[in-house]
């Protein structure tokens, strides 16, 4: 780690909390570039602090990440949520009619995408207090502290966000109708029904396609229907489920994953769409056999 020193106890002693501080910091601000950024300052916050004021070294470090990535989260200065980068392993996939789709979205998996997808909905200081209660068992009051909230109104909004956790855990039934709604997406790209594209996609929707040469960014229902008219072809696929939505995924012949597609879908509309057709990255996900 640049900044710190082997033989130096304090260094050694932020590395064996490392690991969780990394956990509490990605959990909250969904980014592990940001996460990585929130524990480096928290280590330099540290070497300008009196060690020996300290009295639980691990207690501290949590509360000092967990003011980072609020504040992160409250500028609005956080990296994209969804974690397209070198760390593709962890988006995951399963075909529709494999094991249940219920498990991606349960509330004990803490460390699955589908509830980062979740939290999401949530303030900053509900996201915060969530996670650290809930995820990683800090007390109310502690979270209280980097909130500057008592204990009590801390355990009503832990209270609050886990309610809307829980009713964000969407039923079989809205699962279907969000399926339905990517089903009619796909087959008016494969028939180049451009009116029918613009009736499922929202008017602000955003497709997000990562290539060998790059992120590409299209923005708006107009912009995207012309753009699934063109590639309606590779439409083709087989349902999945990623990080808990509606998803398609398509191989080429010789097994190898040809794309990846996942839908954001609210009130009926298609309000993201996100590809991955590079190779490489398609290459680093955990994806199901071909079938």
């Amino acid at each position: 780690m640049s900044g710190t020193h082997p033989a130096d106890p304090i260094a050694e002693a932020f590395e064996a909390h490392r690991g969780r501080l990394t956990a509490v910091a990605y959990r909250v601000l969904g980014s592990h570039a940001d996460a990585d950024d929130a524990v480096q300052e928290a280590w330099l916050r540290l070497s300008r602090q009196d060690t020996d004021t300290i009295h639980n070294l691990g207690g501290w470090l949590t509360t000092v990440v967990g003011r980072i990535s609020l504040d992160l989260l409250r500028s609005g200065r956080t990296r994209p949520t969804v974690p397209l980068d070198d760390h593709l392993p962890e988006f995951a996939v399963t075909l529709d009619d494999g094991p249940a789709a219920e498990e991606l979205v349960a509330l004990g998996d803490s460390v699955g995408l589908a509830l980062m997808t979740v939290l999401d909905s949530l303030r900053p200081d509900e996201r915060l207090a969530f996670v650290l209660h809930d995820v990683f068992a800090v007390p109310h009051g502690e979270i209280g502290t980097i909130l500057g909230r008592s204990t009590d109104a801390t355990k009503m909004l832990t209270s609050r966000a886990r309610q809307k956790v829980q009713a964000a855990r969407q039923s079989a039934s809205d699962r279907q109708q969000q399926r339905e709604v990517v089903e009619a997406f796909l087959a008016a790209a494969r028939e180049g029904q451009f009116e029918r594209l613009l009736e499922v996609l929202h008017p602000d929707v955003t497709f997000t396609v990562h290539t060998q040469d790059g992120q590409f960014v299209t923005l708006g229902a107009t912009n995207v229907a012309t753009r699934a008219q063109v590639g309606g072809g590779a439409a083709r696929g087989h349902a999945a489920t990623v990080n808990g939505r509606p998803g398609v995924i398509s191989w080429n012949e010789n097994g190898t994953p040809l794309s990846l597609l996942a839908f954001t879908v609210a009130d009926g509309r298609i309000t993201e769409i996100t590809a991955v057709i590079d190779p490489a990255k398609l290459a680093l996900i955990d994806l199901p056999d071909p079938v």
